[in-house]
């Protein structure tokens, strides 16, 4: 006999099942979840140019950008799990293809969700963000820190693709997804980027952001130098940071962005990280072996690093760049950033 009484005394399971629900609790012993063990990392996923190329010439057929408000193609990787009711590229990370074309304009608006536009194909469009005009071609990183107003306007004479990445996903699981529709009022003032077109030295008297930085346009011919001339990393690759001047940290609070430069069919070493990236071909082709998958890319090609999986890449022989997005700050912030290198990929 049990030291709390006979079977005749216990309720049944249906009458202690009930009174559960009456009071709103559930056994954890029940939840499996809870004592699972780590799931498998996210597989990653590629979208590839010569598919995504006429999906977006199509979409400028079907709406005009008057009744949108944005012309937009979400990447959605069949392995993302859904986060906030969604599944974007990767956890935390939604990537999408935006189009704009000659003439048009997107209205402005803002939101909570930091975002970045890194140029595909086309120039002669710009990016207003907080009344800064930021020229867009191919190659370069515009910024929109979350409740910055942000507006597109094409001047030029052939349309525009480029990709947007957001931390909309992290948003929606913290339940700080929120937007604003223009137009945009309370425009704070902005020092001009040739005020931190030298190393080492800050404008004085301005009220500079340190949340993001104040550089919301970063030039590919920038970029290229910059990379070109950084020492070898831990991983055998040429690494160079899209950095807030201001802080040296990223440049934007939870999205953290990298110009990387490989070369040479001998490949980079595996790395494993608890950040997960979105990736853009700019230059080159090659292959990223992520996890178990090898996933060949070429220019303009998109990619997702999902967390977890031991990464390399190597380029076909040649010199390749790409364009890498990440959630590291986030992780870095609640001190769960994990990074090691020398695994097997």
């Amino acid at each position: 006999m049990s030291a709390h009484g006979t079977a005749e005394t216990m309720p049944d399971e249906a009458r202690v099942r009930a009174a559960w629900a009456a009071a709103n609790v559930a056994p954890l012993w029940e939840n499996r979840a809870a004592h699972a063990g780590p799931t498998p990392p996210e597989r990653g996923f590629i979208w590839r140019w010569s598919q995504l190329e006429p999906l977006a010439a199509h979409a400028t057929t079907l709406r005009d950008m008057a009744a949108i408000e944005r012309r937009v193609l979400m990447l959605v990787s069949p392995h993302a799990t859904e986060v906030g009711g969604a599944a974007g590229s990767t956890t935390n990370l939604t990537g999408n293809i935006q189009i704009l074309k000659p003439g048009e304009k997107a209205r402005p608006h803002r939101h909570s969700m930091n975002a970045l536009r890194f140029v595909m194909k086309g120039e002669g469009a710009v990016t207003i963000v907080d009344g800064k005009e930021c020229p867009m071609a191919e190659g370069d990183l515009i910024t929109t820190p979350g409740w910055c107003w942000h507006e597109h306007e094409h001047r030029g004479k052939e349309p525009i693709v480029w990709l947007d990445v957001l931390d909309a996903s992290l948003h929606r699981y913290l339940g700080t997804a929120s937007f604003q529709p223009g137009p945009a009022n309370n425009v704070p003032a902005q020092a001009p980027d040739a005020a931190f077109s030298a190393p080492g030295f800050l404008p004085q008297g301005a009220e500079l952001p340190t949340g993001y930085s104040p550089l919301f346009c970063y030039p590919y011919a920038d970029a290229v130098k910059a990379v070109s001339a950084a020492p070898v990393g831990p991983d055998g690759a040429r690494r160079v940071r899209y950095s807030n001047p201001v802080t040296g940290g990223p440049c934007m609070s939870f999205l953290d962005c990298y110009m990387v430069e490989i070369e040479g069919k001998g490949g980079t070493v595996p790395f494993r990280t608890s950040a997960s990236a979105v990736v853009s071909v700019v230059e080159g082709a090659g292959v990223t072996r992520v996890g178990d998958d090898d996933i060949a890319w070429g220019p303009r090609d998109t990619f997702s690093m999902p967390h977890g999986n031991w990464i390399s890449h190597r380029s076909n022989g040649g010199k390749a760049r790409l364009m890498i997005a990440t959630d590291r700050e986030v992780f870095r912030r609640l001190d769960l950033l994990t990074e090691e290198f020398g695994g097997t990929a």
